[in-house]
């Protein structure tokens, strides 16, 4: 039970004490602290922000907690009701918005929720902004409106329809192609707002779906991070129909994955690097990941004859190297597609759309389309932060442990080593260290996992 204050929001799980964990009035003081730094930010004589969730339970809740704190504050509220994270980022640029707040905790288990805070671009703010909106919380400068100068909430449901058209104007999105492709795609939708949004957008290009886990009642049939241990029900419903390829994503359908024709895992990893190879063979261009992605979209995009560079980890940090480099695509590797031409922020939908167009296209099976990428391996590995443990002293350690080897410290420690990679950090969004490897076979990823995990252990004294 925590509360975590980063990059990534206001992130903790229901219940429990004030300011352990998010409570009603944890969401309160946050949400006003938001919008208070929305009306420092110009001045004007209206302020809208868009406010939208995904399907937990607790969203309803916070929504209503969060959407009257601004109304409190003279703000007026545009409430997208159940969407996504990418459809309420869309929905601030086009209703021009001065911000936003998306409620979900991403692929954290049911009891978790958050607020994630938007700028009027309808991306995530900086850690500049973002310490701004914490010291305001802590302090007392808030003030609330007179009665005559309260905000109001209108309701529009229409913009996940709305998101789904402006991704089948894009000029590499080729809906007769995939609708000529006859293609049938199960969907699990982790019983979140995926399920309502995924589905819509494969009907909208002709395919045939078949729904698991689509009713969005926040009760999360599995974990909810689409990781390969989680994954074995869409694995094998995908087989037993027949289906060309499984589509995965998480509560708030920024991240994607896919399962290919034979029940197999794509890779989580593989998904930018597939959009992004389809991307740049039609316009060349720079990619951007994070410092935990797969070596796979530099061996891609150097192909195509464009320049690959890595960033923190965050989305604000890879938007902001994009930005800085002109990528024409990027993401993360955890499955996150960025693609500038429609916006800056994580978009599952778009990840689909691009991805079908390329199958289509190719006229080849998803298994086939996975073996013309390099083989990598990762593991994903975590160890439990306890109240006592040093972190960056461990981390300080470990980078002078392998000082001869090329280290990175943007964001934790990242050691390259001629073969493979390990990159060590504290999570934004959890109380864990991560330890990610990646290796050309998963024997050596997950002894290369074990080795550091053991070194770590010792340095901490665990």
């Amino acid at each position: 039970m925590t509360l975590i204050k980063s990059i990534s929001g206001i992130r903790g799980t229901i219940g429990g004490n004030v300011g352990e964990n998010l409570t009603p009035i944890d969401a309160v003081k946050f949400a006003a602290a938001y919008g208070t730094w929305i009306k420092q930010q110009t001045n004007k004589e209206e302020y809208r922000v868009v406010v939208g969730r995904d399907a937990r339970i607790s969203g309803e809740m916070i929504q209503q907690l969060v959407m009257n704190t601004l109304v409190g504050l003279g703000i007026h509220v545009i409430d997208v009701g159940l969407s996504t994270t990418p459809t309420v980022e869309m929905a601030v640029s086009m209703e021009h918005a001065d911000g936003g707040i998306i409620l979900t905790a991403s692929h954290n288990p049911k009891q978790w929720n958050a607020l994630k805070l938007l700028d009027h671009k309808g991306e995530f703010l900086n850690g500049k902004e973002g310490a701004k909106i914490l010291k305001i919380a802590e302090g007392n400068e808030i003030a609330f409106a007179e009665v005559d100068d309260l905000g109001r909430i209108s309701v529009n449901d229409a913009y996940i329809d709305l998101h789904i058209e402006e991704i089948l104007d894009l000029d590499l999105v080729d809906v007769e192609a995939v609708k000529n492709a006859k293609l049938k795609v199960v969907v699990d939708g982790v019983n979140s707002s995926g399920g309502i949004a995924i589905p819509r957008i494969l009907e909208e290009l002709g395919v045939e779906v078949v729904k698991l886990y689509c009713e969005p009642t926040g009760e999360f049939p599995h974990n909810p991070e689409p990781l390969k241990e989680h994954l074995g029900d869409i694995c094998e419903l995908v087989v037993k129909e027949n289906a060309d390829l499984g589509v995965v994503v998480d509560p708030d359908v920024d991240r994607l994955a896919f399962i290919d024709e034979k029940g197999n895992i794509f890779g989580e990893e593989y998904t930018l690097v597939a959009v992004a190879d389809y991307v740049l063979g039609k316009k060349g261009g720079n990619t951007v990941s994070n410092l935990s992605s797969s070596r796979a979209l530099r061996d891609v995009t150097e192909k195509h004859g464009g320049s690959y560079q890595a960033s923190a980890v965050g989305e604000v940090n890879v938007v902001q190297l994009m930005k800085d480099t002109d990528a024409i695509i990027g993401g993360e590797g955890n499955g996150g597609i960025i693609f500038p031409e429609l916006h800056y922020g994580r978009d599952s939908l778009v990840g689909v759309a691009l991805f079908l167009t390329y199958l289509a296209e190719k006229e080849i099976k998803v298994s086939e389309l996975r073996a013309t990428y390099p083989a990598y391996f990762m593991s994903k590995n975590k160890i439990q932060l306890t109240p006592g443990l040093d972190v960056d002293n461990i981390l300080e350690k470990m980078a002078e442990k392998y000082a001869r080897e090329e280290v990175s410290t943007i964001d934790g420690v990242k050691i390259d080593f001629p073969e493979n990679w390990v990159h060590l950090r504290k999570s934004n969004t959890e109380p864990i260290i991560r330890i990610y490897t990646e290796a050309k076979s998963q024997e050596e990823a997950t002894q290369l996992a074990d080795k550091i995990i053991a070194e770590i252990k010792e340095i901490a004294g665990l």
